[in-house]
């Protein structure tokens, strides 16, 4: 199910048929290194994560995290959406892409979409994001998209803190 589309990408629902692009995404270096290891080895693995993260999170909050296809060619290159988490206050805003897919802007123009979708269709006035304070890019791209240093935060699980970004949702948002 398409969610909604840009210039450039659709964005839409994960199903189980995307276990083998969750498989490798979920196993890059960058995202287990900036992101974290979320014990996923194989399809069924992939498809355990989708069926009780996503899509279950599309069930409980109408939101979650969504697949971003290149219009052009419908090839997936990474994941950007809504997640509430219980240990935040705010829903947040994440985001995933494989190599290939960097510095084309994708992320960006995903992640805007987003956010015009949170404000838009659920109403949020507030949302936040997470990012290790290492991993520069994601956080020069918070900074772009108009999200302020809120604190450290340690997540449940983690060992080391990470930095909480905030940003209001108003009707003069992008």
């Amino acid at each position: 199910m398409v969610v909604f589309e840009t210039e450039r990408l659709v964005i839409r629902r994960l199903t189980v048929d995307d276990s083998p692009f969750i498989l490798r995404l979920l196993n890059e270096p960058s995202f287990l290194q900036h992101i974290g290891d979320r014990g996923v080895r194989s399809l069924a693995d992939a498809r355990q994560y989708i069926l009780t993260g996503p899509i279950a999170s599309y069930e409980r909050f109408g939101f979650g995290l969504f697949l971003v296809e290149v219009k052009e060619t419908r090839a997936p290159i990474g994941i950007c959406g809504l997640l509430k988490r219980d240990a935040l206050d705010d829903v947040d805003v994440g985001f995933a892409f494989v190599p290939e897919s960097w510095s084309k802007g994708y992320a960006f123009e995903s992640a805007s979409a987003t956010l015009a979708y949170a404000r838009d269709t659920h109403r949020l006035a507030r949302v936040v994001a997470i990012a290790s304070p290492d991993n520069v890019a994601s956080i020069n791209l918070l900074v772009k998209l108009g999200f302020y240093f809120d604190r450290m935060v340690l997540m449940p699980g983690d060992k080391t803190e990470v930095k909480l970004f905030a940003r209001q949702l108003g009707p003069e948002s992008d």
